[in-house]
């Protein structure tokens, strides 16, 4: 059976940082952050960035993947757009 843990809050990105571009592109690809990715798709790693650390590539749920730059993609006018959950 599939536990899927709940955030207990949410918060907005003020500032762009690593880990607000990785959420930007979780987001982007229809997860909420990487646990949640990790849950929904039963796998132990992703594909990053070994320079960067970034997320390379995501599978959205239709099965479809998403391709991801070694460069910033969160512009400044997106910062505020993303969500930073606690658990």
């Amino acid at each position: 059976m599939l536990v899927v843990t709940q955030p207990k809050s949410m918060s907005r990105a003020k500032a762009w940082t690593a880990e607000v571009e990785n959420l930007y592109r979780f987001q982007e690809a229809g997860y909420r952050d990487e646990l949640e990715y990790k849950q929904v798709k039963q796998i132990a790693t992703i594909d990053t960035w070994p320079e960067s650390g970034f997320v390379k590539k995501l599978q959205r749920r239709n099965n479809t993947f998403y391709y991801y730059s070694r460069q910033r993609e969160c512009l400044e006018r997106e910062v505020h757009k993303v969500m930073v959950y606690t658990y």
